[in-house]
């Protein structure tokens, strides 16, 4: 007797359901589970949150729309409503995923695409640590989306979406010209896209995207004082080799992203043998080879001109973050295998996708207590960030009868402080000042500020580099945090001073040697 599993007979009859049903899924478990777990944001979330709290166009930061809107539901919702935001940021993407495959290779095909998306890591655990690759990814499937509406489809409103994802995804992400790029010169290679030009509304969706391109611009006004550096660089013949290597390595990075679609996939096709009868085939109508060559396009060559591109410019990552340049991921290797596609191994497929969805976000709780008791290793998201951002708070009301405005020292240390402080201070990033236009010496000896650190003793004693940038510091004695899981760690202990109001503490606060953002 032939067993057909629920998830497939679902796929066929009712592919939005299961699209639905999927993405919401994930989406609640990745806001649950930072929620739950967390006891300070992850990765570079806290500083995202200290630069979006001044709503300043200008800083060495880059595009800033990631930044205010992740401040904007900080005020709403606290560190929930961030974690939200992100993940209102995969949904977007995936049903643009969705919208598009289905318009190419139909909606159940479609839907396919996306559930092979969960296998693709980084639409899953980093998405917490919400920042401008995220919103970028969302803004990118809605330019993808609205190109192939309005240039294959005819559908000439969807230029004025377009200009507009487009304008903001240039006051989001360093890669918007590359896909901005790619769109133009893709249009103008292909027959369809040259017609399309013969209308008004490309043409007013250019100057939008031209308006806000000068605004990009300004964030990039940098490069030019680089740009002979770099290409000194790039003619020295000793480290071609070095160039390459680095760039097959970010190439690898984006492959390895895949592991989890490699296992889905490797399932389906039956391997290493078939030991059931496959369900019946799932097939489609042919697909459009302008379509095929749309797909392979844009889910090749802007991560190929993202990773070359961040080479030259001496990045580690590609330019804009890696997750909006496997958008298309999904779809293009459904586009790829072809019209029909047969499914083995359907219980332990859908086992497979199960465990790819639910295990990482299980994993995090167990981790977060086996680490510090096994290994000892301390994550950052166990840092009791609340009760640090309230003593320093409460501390330096109490000795200057003003509330906390400033906080400098260890960047992530002092971005905690002003994330969990009830006066929301700012912060001075005080290695590279650039990145705080917002905050001079002079404001810190105005308002005066608390310093803080990192340390490993009960000396007081501020770090040298710490010491050189605030010579009359008088360090208080570190002060103590208990984690949630203590585990074998050593104690959590963070130095500290305070510069009082009227003070010449910051004086010698110059700004520093800046490193690139």
């Amino acid at each position: 007797m032939l067993y057909v599993p629920l998830y497939v007979e679902a796929l066929r009859s009712r592919p939005a359901l299961v699209f639905w049903l999927a993405v919401l899924a994930q989406a609640a478990i990745w806001v649950v589970v930072p929620t739950v777990f967390y006891a300070a944001p992850p990765g570079d979330l806290a500083q995202l949150l200290a630069i979006g709290n001044e709503f300043r166009l200008h800083g060495d930061v880059g595009p800033p729309l990631a930044y205010w809107l992740a401040e904007a539901a900080f005020r709403l919702a606290g560190l929930f409503g961030v974690y939200v935001l992100s993940q209102i940021c995969v949904i977007v993407t995936y049903w643009c995923v969705f919208a598009l495959g289905s318009a190419i290779v139909g909606p159940t095909h479609a839907v396919m695409a996306v559930l092979l998306m969960v296998g693709i890591s980084l639409f899953t655990v980093p998405t917490p640590d919400f920042g401008p690759p995220v919103l970028a990814m969302a803004l990118w499937a809605i330019v993808l989306l609205h190109y192939w509406r309005a240039v294959a489809q005819g559908q000439r409103g969807s230029w004025y979406a377009l200009g507009a994802a487009a304008a903001l995804l240039l006051l989001t992400s360093d890669a918007a010209l590359i896909l901005l790029g790619a769109l133009a010169v893709f249009m103008a290679a292909s027959e369809r896209g040259r017609a399309a030009l013969g209308t008004i509304e490309p043409w007013i969706a250019a100057v939008i995207v031209v308006i806000f391109l000068f605004m990009h611009l300004l964030w990039l006004e940098g490069l030019g004082d680089s740009l002979t550096p770099i290409l000194k660089r790039l003619r020295d013949a000793n480290i071609a080799a070095d160039n390459t290597s680095t760039w097959l390595q970010l190439l690898l990075l984006l492959v390895a992203a895949h592991a989890g679609l490699a296992i889905l996939l490797v399932l389906a096709s039956g391997w290493p043998h078939a030991t059931e009868n496959p369900v019946p085939a799932i097939s489609r109508i042919p697909v459009d080879t302008a379509a095929v060559t749309f797909v392979k396009v844009f889910a090749l060559v802007p991560a190929l001109a993202a990773t070359i591109v961040a080479v030259i410019v001496g990045r580690r990552l590609p330019i804009g973050g890696a997750a909006p340049l496997v958008v298309l991921s999904g779809l293009a290797v459904i586009v790829v295998i072809g019209d029909s596609i047969v499914l083995f191994h359907q219980r332990i497929l859908g086992y497979a996708w199960f465990g790819l969805l639910a295990v990482p976000a299980l994993f995090v709780p167990v981790a977060m207590v086996l680490l510090p008791w096994t290994i000892g290793t301390d994550l950052a998201v166990e840092q009791p960030a609340t009760a640090m951002g309230r003593f320093f708070a409460d501390n330096f009301e109490r000795r200057t009868g003003r509330p906390l405005a400033i906080v400098t020292g260890d960047d992530r240390t002092a971005a905690l402080v002003a994330l969990a402080a009830p006066s929301r201070p700012s912060v001075y990033f005080d290695r590279d000042p650039r990145r705080s236009p917002w905050v001079t010496p002079d404001d810190i000896r105005q308002k005066g500020a608390v310093v803080v650190w990192p340390t490993s003793d009960t000396t007081p004693g501020p770090p040298p580099d710490i010491k050189a940038r605030f010579p009359d510091l008088v360090p208080e004695v570190p002060r103590t945090f208990d984690r949630p899981v203590q585990g074998r760690l050593p104690d959590l202990r963070i130095g500290w001073g305070v510069i009082r109001p009227g003070s010449v503490a910051a004086a010698a606060a110059t700004p520093a040697t800046a490193t690139p953002h």
